[in-house]
């Protein structure tokens, strides 16, 4: 049953408790009262130390590496507050895992995604709050609401302010044909025109470019995608467009910050000037290099769980 709670009340797993005290902080709270820990054979355990009852819960847990830890985390979290008979329980998911799988791209292949959205509704969730899934289609995987929130918006200002002074010469480009959208929307709001990189995928994470679609040359080009997994389409794409496209520079921008296997390495060693990422992820230490910068996504998953909790849209949080 999804109805109103008393209060406001904000718990963390252990994937990204830095981005639950920013939005407890936002909110001029304190960070709920909770242990999440594992036993030695791997098995997770959960202890909610303070009252729940009635209380509107927000649960912050991004479902990234390992992922399978971090949502176990969240669902048994779900499930201590449902039995704690909590009014309601929104699940925060910065980043959630699983949602590239959603469609069977070849015969006997997994829907993923929705298993993970049955799972999280089975477990008691009574909505979803997330960022930039890799297919906005997901939120249909639900049975319950979702609150899609967009990284762009947080990603823009931070350009407007690097090229105030050179914003003429700037071109927004799309990675490949799936971001278009995404690089649309970061082109309009920030007044600049747009170029795509056309490529042929060969197998998962390995990608040939092909075309540069677009005027870039000599121009400072802002790379635009939703994440950044091993940096091989990113990377081969800033390549493409200083050696075929002629472009002057290139940094780049994505909500998602995976960085597997050599994502870091292919980035130190790419033509890429910095590459600015959201915190949906928390980076840790041997990730954190020059060429990154980090920016904060507590603020507006803050005004957006004020905006649940007093049941007005989210909407116009995008609509500038």
């Amino acid at each position: 049953m999804n109805i109103h709670g008393k209060d406001i009340k904000i718990f963390t797993g252990n994937s990204n408790p830095n981005v639950a005290i920013g939005i407890a902080d936002s909110l001029g709270l304190k960070l709920g009262q909770s242990e999440v820990v594992t036993f030695s054979d791997g098995e997770v355990s959960v202890s909610i130390k303070e009252s729940v009852r009635g209380s509107d819960v927000f649960v912050v847990q991004s479902t990234s590496y390992p992922v399978n830890d971090h949502l176990m985390e969240l669902l048994i979290m779900i499930d201590a507050f449902k039995r704690a008979s909590a009014g309601r329980i929104t699940a925060v998911i910065p980043y959630m895992g699983y949602a590239r799988q959603d469609r069977k791209a070849k015969a006997r292949d997994p829907i993923s995604a929705k298993l993970v959205a049955d799972l999280l509704t089975t477990a008691g969730a009574d909505r979803i709050l997330s960022m930039d899934l890799h297919c906005p289609q997901i939120q249909g995987f639900f049975n319950i609401p979702v609150d899609h929130l967009l990284g762009v918006p947080n990603l823009v200002p931070y350009f407007l302010d690097k090229y105030k002074d050179n914003k003429e010469n700037t071109v927004v480009v799309s990675p490949d044909l799936g971001s278009v959208t995404r690089a649309r929307n970061f082109a309009a709001k920030f007044d600049a025109p747009l170029a795509i990189v056309d490529k042929r995928r060969q197998r998962a994470n390995v990608s040939e470019v092909m075309n540069i679609i677009g005027d870039v040359r000599d121009k400072d080009v802002i790379l635009v995608d939703d994440m950044i997994d091993t940096a091989g389409t990113l990377c081969n794409a800033a390549k493409a467009i200083v050696e075929k496209g002629g472009a002057r520079s290139v940094v780049a921008c994505a909500t998602h910050g995976v960085l597997s296997g050599p994502a870091i390495e292919r980035i130190q060693e790419s033509v890429i000037k910095e590459i600015v990422i959201l915190d949906t992820i928390a980076l840790p230490p041997e990730k954190k290099i020059d060429k990154i910068t980090v920016l904060p996504v507590a603020p507006v998953f803050a005004q957006a769980i004020q905006r649940i909790y007093n049941d007005t849209p989210i909407s116009p949080m995008f609509s500038s």
